[in-house]
């Protein structure tokens, strides 16, 4: 198993919460995680049918039955009954870290849990490796990083992404997305999803998207909404300071990882990429993504947001933190340009951040760190400072 930077976090909460909570997309780890962290407990797949039964049937019982021993209820939201039985349970018994929920569908669990559970769990979000937990990767060309994605299999098993994400694509959309919205027209679906890809690290717009899909905006809010529950995409939402500048209000638009994007927008071959028009967008969402999962791996919010203002000036990544901000220009060339810093020095100049809380990350090998300008390879030591 490669080890996974949430690890420690588990670890420290499953002393001080009577339960723990892990969420991700599938196949993103988190039975393997709990099963190498909880080997000693049960584990009970609750997709399978039996077992599904068997905690419907009597869930006081089947709790009563298991938490001595501990228990892992994996995809715990196919038996929300369970929830209603859990509280009373855990604070007559006060064991600590004897219960873990696992599940691909956060909205449904956490809906589960805040009305049940409040104030006794610990939520956690398992999400696609990371480049800290796959050092290997960054011997790779960004490209073959970009192409392949960082999902567990592709590593682990070293399954070819051509026939790993057809697949995962299919299995979302038939199983996972009638469960959080009842949906009839999966087609219809899973051409919104492939238009979302079109839009990637773009600015979303709402209307066109309603548009082109050929549904209407109320639509469009609950589709988005459930690629979000089920940790397809994420947003960034632009940051709220004025600095006496029109902002624009739409978010971005990201994927938690760029190989489930590349191949919604259908490319077959690593070598398509370099010239393809959204390889800057598709390198933006890498450095994005990569950031947002190395803070949620260890526990913390990623208050993260891009600033753009109405004549088209653009920073793409703002990080704040202890009440201080960081800015962050992203480019997907391979040879520094002196041009990538005039945003950052127009935005310096409207917020007043200082120029060593401003950062350039490009797709080249060399950093700079005097300079704060980071090769994609080195975001570990640029995620240090931000």
């Amino acid at each position: 198993m490669i080890p996974r930077t949430l690890a420690a976090q588990v670890e420290k909460s499953r002393n001080t919460f009577p339960i723990l909570s892990i969420t991700g997309p599938r196949q993103a780890g988190k039975t393997t995680l709990v099963q190498d962290l909880f080997s000693e407990y049960g584990y009970f797949n609750l997709e399978a049918l039996d077992v599904r039964s068997i905690a419907e049937t009597d869930p006081r019982r089947f709790i009563m039955d298991h938490i001595e021993r501990g228990m892992v209820l994996d995809e715990a939201q196919r038996v929300p009954a369970l929830f209603n039985y859990l509280q009373p349970i855990v604070d007559e018994s006060r064991l600590m870290g004897k219960v873990v929920l696992t599940g691909s569908q956060h909205f449904l669990l956490l809906e589960s849990v805040t009305q049940s559970l409040a104030g006794r769990v610990m939520l956690h979000e398992l999400l696609p490796f990371t480049v800290r937990e796959l050092p290997h990767a960054l011997s790779e060309r960004i490209d073959h990083i970009l192409f392949r994605g960082m999902y567990p299999p592709l590593h682990d098993r070293e399954i070819d992404p051509l026939q790993f994400y057809p697949t995962y694509i299919q299995t979302y959309v038939e199983r996972d997305v009638r469960l959080v919205r009842n949906i009839g027209d999966l087609s219809a679906f899973s051409r919104f999803l492939r238009l979302c890809a079109g839009r990637i690290g773009g600015l979303l717009n709402m209307s066109s998207l309603a548009v082109e899909a050929g549904i209407d905006h109320k639509t469009v809010r609950s589709w988005l909404s459930v690629l979000e529950a089920s940790f397809i995409v994420f947003f960034l939402q632009p940051y709220h300071r004025n600095f006496n500048k029109r902002l624009v209000k739409q978010p971005k638009l990201y994927f938690y990882d760029t190989g489930l994007a590349c191949s919604l927008l259908g490319l077959d071959a690593e070598d398509r990429l370099f010239s393809h028009y959204l390889r800057g967008g598709i390198f933006e969402n890498f450095v994005v993504a990569e950031l947002r999962k190395m803070r949620l791996h260890r526990g913390s919010r990623p208050a993260m947001y891009f600033w753009r203002d109405n004549s088209g000036t653009e920073v793409d990544l703002i990080v704040e933190r202890a009440g201080e901000i960081s800015a962050v220009e992203i480019k997907s060339g391979a040879t520094f340009n002196d041009e990538w810093s005039r945003s950052l020095e127009k935005f310096g100049k409207y917020s007043g951040v200082d120029t060593n809380r401003r950062h350039i990350v490009y797709g080249g090998d060399s950093s700079f760190a005097g300079s704060r300008i980071w090769s994609w390879r080195d975001m570990l030591a640029l995620d240090e400072l931000l």
